[in-house]
């Protein structure tokens, strides 16, 4: 993840890589991990409540769970 990004953008990973997530949200006060949230669920055409933030909330390096829809 790179917050303060000059815009929006998911990248996609270089042979058997990380997704690499560009948003232009601050990383104070958990704005970075909603936006990446965000981001990933309008890129996959999923609701924002289908993924959640398992580790990482702190660091650039994030796992994320993608759950089924409901």
């Amino acid at each position: 993840m790179s917050p303060n990004a000059t815009a929006d953008a998911v990248m996609l990973p270089a042979s058997g890589g990380a997704l690499v997530v560009r948003i232009t949200a601050p990383p104070e006060d958990g704005k970075a991990n909603d936006a990446v949230l965000r981001l990933l669920a309008k890129a996959l055409a999923r609701p924002a409540s289908s993924l959640e933030l398992v580790r990482g909330a702190t660091t650039r390096n994030k796992l994320i769970r993608l759950t089924a829809r409901s």
